[in-house]
């Protein structure tokens, strides 16, 4: 029982705990944007039809994304806090809750898939050949979803006991399976059929089929602190609600994106196809950057959430301070590749002139508010970590839809296509002189809170003690 107690999120320094935690994941995030990129690369060179495509389908994406990764992120929480309460078996409880959840999601996705593919792609264009392409990806990412749907449930739940290893592995082995197979399949290389766009959306269904096998091998047999029993599983609605709390604001803040990104499709189209495939590729080149901070991100929460659970106000700090350093060292870095190599960043997708004529300054532009956008991620991740997703949710809203798209609209009536790429450096902006006074209100709140009950604690022990005498 004593190892069970003495978790290393509880014990261990703080700067070596965090890398330690952060970096597998931080990998695993950048081979994903390598597969993005990749898997763009090869799509464009089918037709610019194809990529076109394939950026409108991308809202639905998100979409899926955002309900699987909102629910993990609710499954970390409660089972980091737990654990840090040192209550065992709800933390066990949770993470079957967890795959439970995953199941479901899935469920609702195929039906999607199966029923509504069509409406979707006609409402999202015009042009008979694009909706036929966008249909036939769609259809496959949303029925084939099982495989990240609960893996990610599976990852985040290793991820809370602070196992980052396997998960990473996890994510590795789905990454690498789509890298290899994105131009098979595609192209009809070796027994391989020519599948085109079809091939692109198989290969990435299979990638995380293979991590969801391998990450429920892990859960099953490599693992000790978390004991996962489905077979007498029974749902219980105060464990989901307890997720939810926190998942369902986090599925709401990425799926803010879907709708984010939907609409500037749809500012975007007035002006040409080529401007929304650019946007498109925009999304994965800022992948790379904003994935390692995801990925640091992975690594904080859970040493945040055991610390908060575990009312240790010194390593929750440390654990902040260090976490948002690293963040804005990272967006740095990536304001400076965006600036120095927008060109270089473009042939990747086999750019057109127009391409070039478009992507190089909205690059150039759109890079400014990563650094702006580091703040807001982190201290985003400390609200989930403590229970309190719905402020992350308000700092999602506020980024993502209330400031950036009547920004966006406004600067494209008045000055044009390039006006737009400015509306997302001024909502980072916004965001963050708003989320740092929301975040230095409530952890002041929070730990005037566990000092008062320290204080009536200590007052009761002394009063027993007094009594004995």
């Amino acid at each position: 029982m004593k190892a069970m107690t003495e978790n290393k999120m509880g014990t261990e320094p703080i700067r070596k705990l965090l890398i330690t935690m952060s970096l597998p994941a931080m990998l695993s995030m950048l081979v994903q944007s390598l597969y993005n990129v990749v898997d763009s690369m090869f799509v464009a060179k089918i037709n610019e039809d194809a990529l076109t495509a394939v950026s409108l389908v991308y809202p639905i994406q998100i979409l899926m994304i955002a309900v699987g990764i909102g629910t993990a992120i609710g499954v970390n929480s409660l089972i980091s806090r737990r654990l840090g309460e040192k209550r065992f078996e709800e933390a066990n409880h949770a993470a079957e809750h967890g795959i439970f959840l995953g199941v479901c999601n899935w469920i609702i996705f195929a039906i999607i898939g199966i029923f509504f593919s069509h409406s979707i792609m006609n409402a999202f264009t015009k042009d008979a050949a694009v909706a036929n392409l966008g249909y036939s990806y769609l259809l496959i990412v949303t029925t084939g979803s099982v495989g990240i749907l609960i893996e990610s449930n599976i990852s985040k739940t290793l991820q809370a006991t602070g196992n980052m290893l396997y998960p990473m592995m996890s994510q590795l082995i789905g990454a690498i399976t789509n890298i290899i197979l994105n131009p098979l399949m595609i192209f009809g290389i070796g027994f391989f059929p020519k599948m085109g766009i079809v091939g692109s959306a198989t290969a990435t269904i299979t990638g995380q089929m293979l991590s969801l096998i391998f990450s429920s091998y892990v859960l099953a047999k490599k693992q000790k602190e978390i004991k996962v029993t489905m077979r007498h599983f029974r749902p219980q609605l105060s464990i989901i609600k307890d997720i939810y709390v926190v998942g369902f604001p986090s599925i709401i803040m990425q799926a803010i994106m879907s709708v984010l990104v939907t609409c500037l499709n749809i500012m975007l189209i007035v002006f040409s196809k080529t401007a929304v495939a650019f946007l498109g590729i925009y999304y994965k080149l800022q992948s790379f950057i904003y994935m390692p901070v995801f990925g640091l991100s992975q690594g904080a929460m859970p040493i945040l959430g055991y610390n908060f659970g575990a009312r240790n106000k010194k390593r929750l700090l440390s654990t902040l301070k260090l976490y948002g350093l690293i963040a804005i060292i990272i967006m740095s870095v990536g304001v400076l590749l965006f600036h120095l190599f927008p060109k270089q960043l473009l042939i990747i997708f086999s750019a057109s002139k127009q391409m070039f004529n478009i992507g190089i300054p909205a690059l150039k532009t759109m890079s400014l508010c990563f650094v702006f956008s580091a703040v807001g991620i982190t201290i985003s991740t400390v609200f989930q970590a403590i229970g309190q997703g719905f402020k992350s949710m308000v700092l999602s809203l506020l980024r993502q839809l209330i400031f950036i798209l009547p920004a966006a609209y406004l600067l494209a009536k008045y000055t044009g296509l390039g006006g737009i790429w400015y509306a997302f450096v001024i909502a980072e902006l916004l965001t963050m002189c708003i989320a740092i006074p929301m975040l230095m209100f409530t952890l002041k709140k929070q730990f005037a809170i566990w000092k008062e009950a320290k204080q009536h604690a200590d007052n009761n022990v002394l009063e027993t003690s007094f009594q004995k005498k």
